[in-house]
């Protein structure tokens, strides 16, 4: 029995010194991952980085879709967004609000996109650089400019009552008095190409109606419109839409 009970003490301090060993390589790396150093990779396969200030706070996050930051605004995380945005960057500010970001999406047979966004404080982006593409290779590319004066948390707040109004009649009536209001996201300008090939620089008022469009038709035929609050075309030149040979 002795000798069992001697072999039985071995074994135990045999266990406990692997443990011990165990735990101090995993404080080592922990510690060596923690020291104030550069790291070198060649290669390194992530879902996500988050970019912290010294003190923690967040400042960018690159990301897959299932891992991208949902959004945040006033404090206020977009978790009904989760696993749904695209793949890419997001940048925050210093109060810790989103502030704009850098995406890109695409998949075999239903198109592919990309988008440079920059937003207001508390709201949602006011310049765009954007591609998207269709499925069989169409596509509008450029640059959008938006007016927004309502911050983005009360704007949710007031669709949202808008969508628990009875009639769909009735939601429309208040969502027209809104942007009737200038109290929703409208574009101001866009500068690019259009779906139908054609180059455009195109104007809107304050309540995101056009009022002057600049284009160029694919086969050269340039033409300049100035249109009224309804999309009624008031003026253009040439008149005839086509350029004359002086």
């Amino acid at each position: 029995m002795d000798k069992y009970k001697k072999l039985e003490k071995k074994v135990f301090r045999l266990q406990a010194f692997c443990i011990a060993i165990v735990l101090m390589a995993v404080s080592l790396l922990m510690l060596g991952f923690s020291l104030d150093k550069k790291v070198k990779f060649k290669e390194i396969d992530v879902q996500r980085i988050n970019i912290v200030e010294s003190d923690g706070k967040l400042k960018m996050v690159i990301a897959n879709k299932e891992r991208q930051h949902p959004g945040i605004v006033d404090g206020k995380y977009f978790k009904e967004r989760e696993g749904k945005r695209a793949a890419g960057m997001i940048f925050f500010s210093e109060k810790g609000d989103e502030i704009g970001g850098l995406i890109f999406r695409g998949d075999t047979g239903k198109g592919q996109g990309g988008s440079l966004t920059f937003d207001k404080f508390r709201g949602d982006q006011t310049i765009q650089l954007t591609h998207q593409e269709d499925k069989d290779g169409n596509y509008f590319a450029g640059l959008r400019m938006n007016d927004q004066n309502m911050p983005l948390i009360d704007f949710i707040k007031r669709m949202e009552e808008i969508n628990k109004l009875p009639t769909r009649e009735a939601a429309e009536a208040a969502y027209k008095k809104m942007k009737e209001n200038g109290e929703t996201s409208v574009n101001r300008m866009f500068i690019g190409k259009s779906w139908n090939k054609k180059s455009l620089i195109q104007m809107s008022d304050a309540k995101g109606n056009m009022r002057l469009e600049l284009s160029v038709e694919p086969d050269g035929n340039p033409k300049l419109s100035f249109l009224d609050e309804k999309g009624k075309v008031i003026y253009s030149l040439p008149k005839d839409a086509k350029a004359k040979g002086q």
